[in-house]
């Protein structure tokens, strides 16, 4: 941005430089052709001078001579019917003409131009002055000038371009500050703040920004305190649930029933707890999905037995660590086992395959129809709350994989994700 900026003001000084160069290189010419020719009219009005006292021959040869043009052989004097006086530089075809009209005209000459001057003397004769002006002459003085608008013209366009990108810095580490606190502030960092500097407008955008911040944070702060009370009205419930858990009879439903009953109190304490702390504060977190599956299989296996499900783990020899919490974990894993228990019915086989690539649950079941419509959040064709396969995909999203739903080769549906674990 800040090598734009200085493109940009080195293109418009240079065309403004270059809209007075241009005319005023035009006018230095021009000036200098007139001064060439306004100083020999000067010697040629005189010779008209000593033409009105004297038209001597010899008076005027001692006259031309006394003159700088004359001492430099460009001027002469033509007199009727004899030879110039002086050295001329044209034909005798112009000076006739210029005789003829009594008026003083710039005749071409070779590399140069003449000045002629016709005067009439008082016996009536006509006498013609001509004044020789190279083009050197024309055109003395006029590079000198054009290196020191040139010069000047330089300096100008370095001066607005340093001058821009002095200007331009400071606009460049406003932006640069201020794309840096969104970045932070887009990757969880909501203590991030930006200095206001600059320009105005910029100035007004990181107040803005700062005071949007402010909003945010005090909006996931809410929102946190609002997930933590309503995870505590669950308790309510939950321990009329535990109380009629206690009063069933000792058996393998009274012991999952307690066993259910413990979890979703930890879960409770932990979503709580982990609302209340935000993720920031939490820190970065890695779980083994292994761990994860064993502990929910061990819960799910109960529920599989008394439904007559045939089941199978494949895999699950070496770690797979991804960077998310163990509730986090626990609510992909339920949801992936959950679906098969969900939408299947009793004794259909299930088969979970577990590795470094990715974590994959088959079934025997009818399958998902709607692969697209199933991930859509809130919506659901089996009559549940549509967020289980969507918890599925953001896991995937976080772990830097992907979902994957297909016809497994059990015959039924396959949900599982597929992911890269460094």
């Amino acid at each position: 941005m800040r090598w734009a900026l200085n493109r940009l003001a080195l293109a418009i000084t240079s065309m403004v430089a270059l809209a007075f160069l241009v005319p005023l290189a035009v006018a230095t010419r021009q000036i200098a052709h007139d001064r060439a020719v306004s100083d020999a009219r000067q010697q040629a009005t005189s010779l008209v001078t000593v033409l009105g006292v004297d038209a001597d021959p010899t008076l005027l040869t001692n006259a031309v001579a006394s003159t700088t043009a004359g001492s430099a052989g460009r001027l002469a004097v033509h007199l009727p019917e004899a030879d110039p006086i002086g050295v001329s530089h044209i034909d005798a075809g112009q000076i006739s003409i210029a005789a003829q009209d009594r008026r003083s005209v710039l005749a071409p000459a070779p590399d140069g131009v003449a000045y002629l001057q016709p005067t009439v003397l008082t016996d009536g004769r006509t006498v013609v002055v001509e004044v020789y002006v190279p083009d050197s002459e024309m055109q003395r003085g006029v590079l000198t000038a054009w290196f020191v608008l040139g010069g000047l013209a330089v300096l100008l366009v370095a001066g607005s371009v340093l001058l821009a990108d002095r200007l331009g810095g400071q606009l460049v580490k406003a932006t640069r500050q201020l794309a840096g606190s969104t970045r932070r502030l887009g990757g969880g960092d909501l203590a991030t703040r930006v200095e206001p500097m600059g320009p105005r407008e910029l100035q007004d955008a990181a107040n803005a920004f700062n005071t949007m911040a402010d909003d945010l944070r005090s909006l996931m702060e809410r929102e946190r305190e609002l997930a933590a009370d309503l995870s505590h009205r669950l308790r309510t419930p939950l321990t009329a649930l535990r109380l009629d858990a206690e009063a069933m009879p000792p058996g393998p439903v009274a012991d999952r029933m307690r066993q259910a009953c413990d979890l979703l109190d930890s879960e409770l304490e932990a979503i709580i707890t982990g609302t209340r702390r935000g993720s920031q504060a939490r820190g970065p977190e890695k779980t083994d999905l292994v761990e994860v599956l064993a502990d929910r299989l061990a819960f799910w296996s109960v529920l599989a037995e008394d439904q007559e499900r045939p089941w199978e783990v494949i895999g699950g020899d070496v770690p797979v660590m991804l960077p998310q919490s163990h509730s986090e974990l626990i609510l992909v894993v339920d949801a992936m086992l959950g679906n098969v228990f969900s939408h299947t019915p009793e004794k259909t086989a299930f088969r979970v395959h577990i590795s470094p690539d990715g974590l994959l649950v088959d079934d025997a079941g009818p399958g998902i129809a709607d692969p697209a419509r199933a991930v859509q959040r809130g919506v659901s064709g089996a009559g549940s709350t549509g967020l289980g396969l969507d918890i599925v995909r953001r896991a995937a999203d976080e772990s830097g994989g992907q979902l994957v739903i297909a016809r497994s080769p059990l015959g039924g549906a396959r949900v599982g994700i597929l992911f890269a674990v460094s």
